[in-house]
This record gives C-alpha cells, structure tokens and sequence, in this order.
C-alpha cells in the first residue's frame, strides 16, 4: 500500500434525528443522519406492505393453488 494516503480515521458521534446517538470511525468528528437502526422501519419490525390497487390480492388469487384444486 502507498504511504501517505489513508485518512486517519477517528472515534465519531453519529447523531440521528430520533435522538439516538453512537459512535463510529470515520474523518468527521461529527455526523447527522436522518435515519437510523434505532428508528428505521425495517430494523424495527413496523414495516408496511404498500399494496396499490391490490395487486398483491390479485396476485395470490392467480397463483395460489386453491384447497379445491388439490
């Protein structure tokens, strides 16, 4: 690896906009983020399948084997 190069990476406070707040490495002694583990709706088990015009309904109905077709 050439010299001179890297940054030197240091302890940083990431900030979220929930409150939450923890540290990592990087080059900043300070980032904000919007959204974090602590509040994403992923990590956080509060995600919402989005159906527009039923299209996961209409989906089912056409290849879901029905009990009657057994």
């Amino acid at each position: 690896m050439k010299e001179g190069i890297h940054p030197n990476y240091k302890k940083s406070i990431v900030k979220c906009a929930c409150g939450n707040t923890f540290e990592t490495g990087s080059v900043k002694p300070e980032l904000k983020v919007e959204i974090c583990s602590a509040c994403h709706p992923f990590f956080t088990g509060k995600q919402k399948l989005i159906d527009t015009g039923g299209r996961v309904d209409r989906f089912n109905k056409r290849f879901n084997k029905s009990d009657s077709e057994e």
